[in-house]
């Protein structure tokens, strides 16, 4: 059976921010999610969670069903003023003040942005394959360095606006090898990329970005190591990109650090391993 999902309003300037509440007691938790996806990343994780504490999930602007602004910039900044945004409603709707918040993938930035900025209001910080700040570690997926690299970045965008066909074929294979379960990868692919074409702009202007920030961010590391909030890493083992030596690094540099390996998951850790994912981001 489906969790029980209610609306959340969340207004972002002129525009509208999709976000849904599974209700729950406790502390709320707010998932985000990465790029190339959307909410829909953790329909297999949000069962586990139900009735263990209030979740909250939403689609940053640009993608999912959230408000896709021609103009607006998409980079790291304004995404933290989505979290800012989403973190305000669920204090006024919810009457908490405190949040766990949860980031993978590309929605590691503004995550630890906001928390650095407003630690009284985390209670928890989890990371699950996620990135913050270069180093040697870190490897861009294919599709990502594809499209992030100067240069063939534009040859690489001008290809798959022609072709179509082959846009939804990299797709299924760069998305695709971060599955583990070849029948959920089936089915979540094409979840997924059913929201992608849409979501095409964000997903290019923060790829546009992406260099830039994680080489900024280095300056902000004596930030991370004062950081009180406990932070709990919880990583897929398989995943070769967001790989055990950037989660090794996270716990590092983190004074309130937990490491978990997930050894058997990959990327998509809240697909492959939901059930233990639920349980890191609610248990003590």
């Amino acid at each position: 059976m489906d969790p029980v999902v209610e609306p959340l309003t969340v207004s972002r300037g002129l525009y509208r921010l999709h976000a849904e509440v599974v209700p729950g007691p406790g502390t709320p938790v707010v998932l985000m999610h990465g790029f190339p996806d959307s909410t829909r990343l953790y329909d297999r994780l949000l069962p586990y969670l139900e009735g263990r504490v209030p979740v909250v999930r939403f689609d940053f602007l640009g993608w999912g069903e959230s408000d896709k602004p021609r103009d607006h910039p998409y980079t790291v900044a304004h995404q933290v003023g989505d979290l800012a945004a989403v973190a305000d409603a669920v204090t006024e709707n919810l009457g908490a003040r405190r949040l766990v918040l949860v980031a993978h993938d590309a929605s590691g930035p503004p995550a630890i942005d906001w928390a650095l900025a407003n630690p009284d209001r985390v209670a928890r910080l989890v990371l699950l394959n996620t990135y913050y700040h270069w180093t040697l570690a870190l490897r861009r997926p294919p599709a990502i360095a594809l499209y992030s690299t100067p240069l063939v970045r534009v040859a690489a965008r001008a290809v798959v606006r022609r072709r179509p066909d082959l846009d939804r074929r990299l797709y299924a294979w760069q998305v695709g090898r971060f599955i583990r379960d070849s029948e959920v990868r089936e089915q979540y692919v094409a979840r997924l990329y059913e929201q992608f074409p849409a979501a095409r702009p964000a997903f290019w202007r923060l790829n546009d970005e992406l260099l830039m920030a994680v080489f900024s961010r280095r300056r902000r590391l004596p930030e991370l190591r004062t950081f009180e909030p406990p932070v709990r890493i919880v990583f897929g083992a398989r995943d070769r990109y967001l790989n055990v030596r950037v989660a090794r690094q996270f716990a590092d540099l983190f004074p309130n650090s937990e490491l978990r390996l997930l050894t058997d998951a990959g990327h998509y850790v809240q697909v492959d391993e939901p059930e233990r994912v639920a349980d890191a981001i609610t248990t003590g």
